[in-house]
This record gives structure tokens, sequence and C-alpha cells, in this order.
């Protein structure tokens, strides 16, 4: 059985849904909710302070408004997408609006929901989303790139780790490249597997591969 691909409620005290509404309602409102699920929140009413907050931290979940003037919407989830982390972007609509919708699914938005939204359905697609590891990025050239979220959450060093591993090299000798303790080695690729969810090695180098 895949255990991973559970959702494991007690991982959202280490996530942080990101919210870009130009209406501080809505991101009010939006924030409580994702509070009371345990999620850490932050939210944006411009499109500038979206991407200074991204530059701080990566979200794990992205909720914007596809009309924040409409093309900043899709900037933002332009700018998401480029990052290739596998975050999932839900897109919220104050109309319908099936043009702008149909371009944000291209683009890879996880969905496009318009209001009046239901809180528990919008809860459902999240969770949903963090219960993959794998997501579609935005069309290109008629195919479209495989993401796979988790990578944005590895240290430095985790990534340094998996680096070496991917490259074929043993615990013992990744520990001497970075002049740390083999044991060490291995803690840190034990939660690497976690959160990229690796089951072993052999996912470990499948995740990495067809990302």
């Amino acid at each position: 059985m895949n255990t991973h691909t559970y959702y494991h409620a007690f991982l959202n005290r280490d996530r942080l849904v990101h919210i870009a509404d130009p209406d501080p309602s809505v991101c009010e409102a939006l924030s409580v909710l994702f509070r009371l699920e345990g999620f850490q929140t932050i939210f944006s009413l411009e499109t500038a302070h979206f991407h200074a907050a991204l530059e701080r931290r990566h979200p794990d979940v992205v909720i914007a408004n596809l009309e924040q003037g409409e093309e900043s919407g899709l900037a933002i989830l332009r700018r998401v997408k480029s990052m290739r982390t596998g975050v999932p972007v839900v897109m919220l609509a104050n109309e319908p609006m099936v043009e702008a919708a149909v371009t944000a699914m291209k683009m890879g938005a996880t969905d496009v929901l318009t209001r009046p939204i239901d809180s528990e359905h919008l809860l459902t697609i999240v969770r949903d989303a963090l219960r993959k590891d794998v997501h579609l990025g935005a069309m290109q050239s008629g195919s479209r790139p495989v993401e796979v979220r988790g990578f944005s959450q590895l240290t430095p060093r985790e990534r340094e780790v998996l680096q070496l591993i991917t490259n074929g090299q043993s615990n013992k000798e990744a520990g001497r490249e970075l002049g740390i303790s083999p044991r060490t080695i291995e803690v840190h690729r034990a939660r690497v597997m976690e959160k990229l969810g690796a089951r072993n090695t052999a996912d470990l180098m499948r995740i990495v591969l067809t990302s």
C-alpha cells in the first residue's frame, strides 16, 4: 500500500498557505479557514508584496485571485510555476471567466473556483493536492513537464546530500565529502525521503529523475 499518498493533517503546522487577493476581508476569511486546519498563513493584497514574500519563503499552497487586474493573478501563477517545485495553486474568480480559467488551467493551476467559495470544497482540493507528490507543470510546446512537490522544503544541507546520493555516493563517501559522519548523512537522507514522499532509494531516484 502507498502509505505516502495519504493526507497527514499533522504536517500542516509546517505548511504555509499564501493567499493573494486585493480584498482584505477575503484574505482574513481564508486565513482563518486554513489556520483552523492547522496551516501557517500569509496574505498579499498586492502582487509586488507576493513576489517579495516568495523570495523569503516558498509556500506549500497558493490561493490567488484570478482578477488581480486579471494579468496579475496569472502573473502570480506563472511565477509560482516557474519555480518547478510542484506547489499547488488554486485560483479564485469573482465571477465566471471561462477564457481566463482555461488559460490558468493550461498554465498549471490546480483548480479555478468561482465565488461564492464553498470552504469545504476548497479544503478538499488543497488536501488532495498536498496528498500528491507529483504535479503537472505549465503547458510547453504541447507537453507538460512534471514537477515534484517537496524540493522547496529541503534545507541547503539536505539538497547537498540529495545531490551526492543521486550521484551514487555511499553514506561514507558523502560524509567524507561534506565533512560529517555517515550517521548524519543517514539522518539527512531519511528527512529528504520523508519530504519528497519516497519509500526507498529507488523511489527517490525516480522522483529526482522525473523532475
